[in-house]
């Protein structure tokens, strides 16, 4: 089984796969006289399809521990999808590139606190790996009609650590 090392998450290191949501050097201005600072415009989110609209959820999603065996990716064609940590829970992103064979070899980053990820329309990412205790998180999809989710596993799994 090969061996995937877990690297920090950063905005140029995840950039082709989507946006980083975070305020640290983030477009900001203040609001509401001055009370509120808005971090302006921090993700692309994308809807195509029939009857498509953004949506918004809450997920808790229990903690996974490390190493992790990663046997399946998945992606979403009709939409992008946010992950926003309400918790300073880490939690694990896994992307991956398209090649002509399918998904690359993945790619993992953890977070820190105060990030989350917008994973572009159509790229291949692991499902939601919250870190070291119970997270909730708001994630921002696409509802609608049609099928959005295209599910790829390995044939050999690959062990995150």
């Amino acid at each position: 089984m090969k061996e995937i090392e877990i690297k920090p998450l950063t905005r140029e290191a995840f950039a082709p796969f989507g946006d980083v949501i975070e305020t640290e050097n983030a477009y900001s201005f203040p609001i509401n006289g001055g009370k509120c600072t808005r971090y302006h415009d921090l993700a692309k989110i994308e809807t195509t399809g029939e009857k498509a609209r953004p949506m918004i959820s809450l997920v808790r999603g229990e903690p996974y521990p490390l190493p992790l065996k990663l046997t399946m990716v998945e992606r979403h064609p009709l939409g992008s999808q946010a992950f926003i940590p309400l918790t300073d829970n880490p939690f694990l992103v896994v992307v991956s590139a398209e090649t002509k064979e399918g998904p690359s070899e993945p790619i993992a980053f953890r977070t820190s606190p105060g990030q989350g990820v917008n994973i572009a329309r159509n790229v291949w990412h692991g499902i939601l790996t919250p870190l070291d205790d119970v997270s909730d998180f708001a994630v921002i999809d696409r509802g609608g009609e049609g099928v959005n989710l295209e599910e790829h596993f390995f044939e050999e799994p690959f062990l995150l650590r």
